[in-house]
């Protein structure tokens, strides 16, 4: 219904014609990473972020095709490699924000552990409070699990291969790096680069912040660290002023139909969760 309200049309053709807007995917299955990719080449025009850099080197997006898109993946996910067809069939490039000491072992993301913990909840916790707990429902960081929950070192050499792939960096351990201390906060940043190029033989300029979390002291150590810019979960779109170490996304449901999809990506469906979320806590006595 949303969708043939022409607000999103409307939000296309106006707010995001001229910026450029980055989606953010997690563990999209290829099936429906075929139907979104179609409908997204449809509406938008898929650029590389390494595109939308250089344009910003010269201080304007004029030179971008309207209504660009990066897309984005966080994490690195297993299944993250079955999207290789599809990628090469639709030619859209992506990028995949790595863990950098997940991928290519068989450690798993503290985040799918089964908990009996609310996983919005643990993050709030300060960070070895939240180690702590989650050692107490048998998970251990480090620990070699029988499956891997993430990218293997053959899929990242294979993939990155690919002209519509690069690997970018997304922390150590996915901690929530506001509740870390200094130092831990600044190696999960740092140390996530290093590993990646010189274990992956990866060139990484970009960072992710997990769970779309940081403070100025995070932005401060990814410049230190040498990276070129940030991306958050900061809800909005990218202009040749938008900071490049708060760099906004949308976030993306991999379920979603085509018409959800579609209001997603125009951002509609944030304005309405937050015009829904705050007329119920006007009416809260």
């Amino acid at each position: 219904m949303l969708r043939f309200s022409f607000l999103p049309l409307l939000i296309r053709e106006t707010l995001q014609r001229r910026r450029v807007t980055i989606i953010l995917y997690h563990d999209l299955s290829p099936e429906n990473a075929d139907k979104h990719f179609s409908v997204l080449k449809k509406y938008y025009n898929p650029i590389s972020l390494t595109d939308f850099l250089e344009a910003r080197k010269g201080g304007t997006l004029s030179n971008l095709p309207p209504k660009s898109l990066v897309i984005t993946f966080d994490d690195g996910h297993e299944r993250n490699y079955s999207l290789k067809p599809i990628l090469e069939k639709h030619r859209i490039p992506i990028v995949i924000f790595l863990c950098a000491g997940i991928v290519g072992t068989k450690r798993h993301f503290w985040f799918r552990h089964d908990t009996t913990y609310e996983i919005e909840a643990l993050k709030l916790y300060p960070d070895e409070q939240r180690l702590k707990i989650l050692a107490g429902l048998g998970f251990d960081e480090v620990k070699e699990y029988d499956n891997p929950q993430a990218l293997t070192k053959e899929e990242i050499q294979d993939l990155s291969q690919s002209p519509f792939v690069s690997f970018q960096s997304h922390t150590i351990t996915h901690p929530c790096l506001p509740q870390c201390s200094p130092d831990k906060s600044y190696y999960e940043i740092f140390q996530s680069k290093k590993d990646l190029e010189t274990i992956f033989s990866l060139p990484v300029y970009a960072f992710s912040f997990p769970n779309g979390d940081y403070s100025d002291r995070e932005i401060a150590f990814v410049k230190k660290s040498g990276y070129s810019c940030a991306l958050t979960s900061d809800y909005g779109f990218n202009s040749a002023s938008t900071p490049l170490f708060t760099l906004k996304r949308i976030n993306m449901n991999y379920n979603s139909d085509i018409n959800e999809l579609l209001v997603r990506t125009s951002g509609l469906w944030v304005v309405i969760q937050r015009f829904i979320v705050k007329k119920i806590d006007r009416s809260v006595p």
